[in-house]
Formats: C-alpha cells, sequence, structure tokens
C-alpha cells in the first residue's frame, strides 16, 4: 500500500473506533435541532434569553400559562405518541370544567390508599414480580425499567380496580406503556395494535363491571377507558419505571452510595436523600409546553404576549447537579439545590402522584436491595433509551461473588456493549424520529381536533384515533 492508502486506512480505522464516542452526540444535536423546527419560532424557551432561570417558576406559574395543546405546533407530536385518547388526557386537556373534572377524579382515585397501603402494595407487587426471576441463579442481566415496568403495571391496577392484576392484563399493560415510551424515545415506531388491545379490554371491563373508584362525570364511556389508559397506565407506569431505573442505575453505577443504603440502620433517611440527587441529574421531565391565554407581565421586561409557546425545559432549569453524585448535600441548606422542581409547578398542573412518589419508589428499591447488589458501568443519560442494563447478585450468595476489586474485566465488557449498541440506537433514533415528527404533522390530530370541535373545516375528521 501507498503512504497515502496506509492515511486513509489509518483515518477509517480512527473514525471506525471512535464511533461511539461522537456519532451519539451528533446525533443528539440533530434531533434536538429537528425538535426545534418543530417547535417553530414563536416558541420561548425558558430558561433562555427571553426568561431567564430566576423568572422560570413565576412564569411557569402564571395563571395565563395555562393552555395545554391548542395553538402549539408540538401538540401534535405529544398526542401522536400518547394515542388513542390524548384529547382526555389529563396533562393534555385545556383548563375548564372538563380538565377540573379529571383532575379531581385523578386525586380521589390515589387518595384512596392510605401511605401505609401505599406502602404494602407496592413492596407485594415489587416481590412478586422478583420473584420471577430464576431463583438458583447466581447472576441475573436485566434492563431496569423491564424489570421495573410489571411492578407499576400491577400496582396502578389494584389502584384503579382494588384487586390483583391478572398476568395477561400486566402483559396488556407493559405492552402498552412500552409502546408508548419507545416511541417517545424514538427507539421504535407506535404500534397501536397493541395500544387498543388495551383499550379494547378497558372498555369491556368499564361495561361490564361496577365502577369500584371514581370516574370523571363529564366524560362518554369511551373516553373513560381513555382516561384510565393515558393517565394511570401509561404515564404513571411510564413515569414511574423511569424513576426506578434511574434509582437503581445510580445506586449501581456508585457502589459507595449502595452500600450506604445497605447499612441503612446507621442512617434511614439517606434513600430518600439518593431519591432526590437522582431526580436532580436526571429529572424525569424534559421539556414541558405552556400557551399563554393572556399577557404575563414582567418586573423590567416586555410582558409575554398572549398566544405564545412557553417551552419550559427541566433539565436545563435543574441543570446536571454537576458531575458528582452527593446525596448528603440535601443535609446543608447552602448546598441543597434550589431549582429543584422533579413533581413540576405547584401552580400550574403538578405531577398527581407528588405526594407518595418519593416513599413509593423507596419501598420498591429497599425490596430490591433486600435480595440483590447492583452492578452497572453503562453510561447513565437522563433519556436512558438503553432501559438501563445492569448486573443483580443475589445476596444470599454476595459473600462469595462480591469481592472488594469490582470485576473489571465483566463491566469493561458492559460498557463496551453499551457504547457500541448506542451507535446503532442513536441513528434508529434519528429515522425513526424523523419519521414520526413527519407523520405527526401530516395527521395532526391536535390541529383536526381543535378545527373538529369549533366547526370547521376538519369537523368532519374523527378525533382520537
Amino acid at each position: 500500500m501507498s503512504p497515502t492508502e496506509w492515511l486513509i486506512t489509518g483515518a477509517a480505522l480512527a473514525l471506525l473506533a471512535t464511533l461511539p464516542y461522537w456519532l451519539p452526540r451528533t446525533v443528539i444535536a440533530l434531533r434536538v435541532r429537528i425538535f426545534a423546527w418543530v417547535g417553530g419560532e414563536e416558541g420561548i424557551r425558558a430558561p433562555g434569553r427571553e426568561v431567564p432561570a430566576e423568572e422560570f417558576k413565576k412564569v411557569y406559574g402564571h395563571p395565563a400559562a395555562n393552555g395545554r395543546s391548542r395553538g402549539a405546533a408540538l401538540s401534535d407530536l405529544f398526542w401522536y405518541w400518547l394515542s388513542p385518547g390524548p384529547e382526555v388526557h389529563q396533562e393534555h386537556l385545556e383548563p375548564g370544567p372538563r380538565y377540573d373534572d379529571v383532575a379531581r377524579t385523578t386525586r380521589q382515585i390515589l387518595a384512596g390508599l392510605s401511605r401505609e397501603q401505599w406502602s404494602e402494595l407496592v413492596g407485594r407487587c415489587t416481590r412478586r414480580v422478583l420473584d420471577e426471576l430464576p431463583a438458583q441463579a447466581q447472576l441475573h442481566h436485566v434492563r431496569l425499567r423491564d424489570l421495573m415496568m410489571p411492578v407499576w403495571a400491577e400496582v396502578y391496577y389494584e389502584v384503579v380496580f382494588r384487586e390483583p392484576c391478572p398476568r395477561p392484563v400486566r402483559d396488556l399493560i407493559t405492552g402498552n406503556a412500552d409502546d408508548v415510551v419507545s416511541a417517545l424515545k424514538c427507539t421504535s415506531l407506535r404500534h397501536m395494535d397493541r395500544r387498543a388491545r388495551l383499550t379494547q379490554y378497558l372498555r369491556e371491563r368499564l361495561a361490564h363491571d361496577p365502577r369500584p373508584v371514581p370516574l370523571p362525570s363529564t366524560l362518554s364511556e369511551r373516553e373513560r377507558a381513555y382516561y384510565l389508559q393515558g393517565t394511570f397506565f401509561n404515564t404513571a407506569v411510564v413515569q414511574m419505571s423511569e424513576a426506578m431505573a434511574h434509582l437503581l442505575l445510580a445506586l449501581a453505577t456508585h457502589r459507595t452510595v449502595q452500600e450506604r443504603v445497605l447499612a441503612g440502620e446507621e442512617d434511614p433517611d439517606f434513600l430518600d436523600r439518593v431519591i432526590n440527587e437522582t431526580l436532580q441529574h436526571f429529572p424525569l421531565f424534559g421539556v414541558a409546553h405552556r400557551i399563554t391565554s393572556g399577557d404575563i407581565p414582567r418586573d423590567g421586561r416586555a410582558p409575554i404576549p398572549a398566544g405564545s409557546v412557553l417551552l419550559f425545559n427541566y433539565p436545563e432549569y435543574q441543570g446536571s447537579g454537576g458531575d458528582v453524585f452527593d446525596p448528603d448535600r440535601w443535609l446543608n441548606p447552602d448546598t441543597k439545590p434550589s431549582a429543584f422542581i422533579p413533581f413540576g409547578v405547584t401552580a400550574n398542573r403538578p405531577c398527581p402522584a407528588r405526594g407518595f412518589a418519593v416513599l413509593t419508589m423507596r419501598v420498591a428499591a429497599e425490596e430490591t436491595l433486600r435480595r440483590f447488589r447492583l452492578d452497572s458501568s453503562v453510561e447513565h443519560t437522563r433519556s436512558l433509551p438503553s432501559r438501563g442494563p445492569c448486573l443483580l447478585v443475589p445476596r444470599a450468595g454476595a459473600e462469595a461473588t462480591w469481592s472488594p476489586a469490582r470485576p473489571r474485566t465483566r463491566l469493561a465488557a458492559m460498557r463496551l456493549a453499551d457504547r457500541w449498541e448506542g451507535v446503532g440506537r442513536s441513528l434508529v433514533q434519528l429515522v425513526l424520529g424523523t419519521y414520526m415528527v413527519w407523520d405527526a404533522r401530516r395527521q395532526g390530530l391536535c390541529r383536526n381536533y381543535f378545527a373538529a370541535s369549533s366547526g370547521g373545516p376538519a369537523a368532519s375528521v374523527g378525533v382520537g384515533h
């Protein structure tokens, strides 16, 4: 080979070898540009040049920042991801009597259990799912989100129907939730048949069985099935599964923190601080958009005009928490993060589960750690498209297998595999994300819904499909 050929070959090999280190980040940057394009030039970023971080909560909590879907290009995309039934999803309903009815009903359902009952329910469901792991295995290689999703499927089924969840129904719920979150992360296209099977089950259940919990009086029978599917079996199951995957992966990648949790009798509140630190580094919400119904006045600045689309960026507002994972920062008022809104802003549609989310996460984590030690070397990102690869070592034999020196070869192989999976996955996300952005704009679910409800040219278009 000539020197030029050697040079070209060497450059090609170097490019190939470094793909895992630069290609995923490049693809993420391209996806951000695509989503910004969907948001349109009218989108006002918060925090950003027009809404700095110090005004974030004030603007977010202003009464005029109350529009949720109508008038934002991004709504077509979110309705597409959350179909069927985004028009009755609590988070996407416009303010008014129907939203008030739905939000009140959700609070009533969740308040039907005391904190003791929540603890018992989550502990029981976690134990039942963990029992399904092979008892004799010395090591379990799992994806944490996949491990936790059946737990929350069972929990929220029992919250809604007040009876244990049958295994076939659990499979329907996890299939639905996994399809929603995979589409949201652009790792897979939507599969509406999976979602439709759960919808059909819920409609039949509501038609033939007495309702054990209140349901929104302003919704039709079909819409009530959509309400349960969207609020509990989409959002609740997905968010709690993601939260637990982040928490357990943080413990797996910070061994000293995990050891302190296992010695919890010395500091019983330490796990709660670990949960807060996890939610600080890896907030569950990305960007929440609101449409202003009136001007929002501001001191020393021009008002934000009515009809503006506000893009509230949770990760950017909270910051990354730095590179150090330090649960003890929450002990000191001087180091405790002030920009911390894991469950939203109280004045603007906060998470309905904010009162017991940390409690239930703690219970599920304690049940898992009672049986296993956790170990992982994968990259931990907020979006977690890898679903959290992790090794579970049964504690019954952990003394023999958990050596002071971490098994470097095994963890190095896990890290390398995760990096190379990220290359292919990022390309899939770019392609599928671009397609879904185009398809969502083409279908215009939100745009057509409001045009139909206003008697506009799209009045003949069916909604919720």
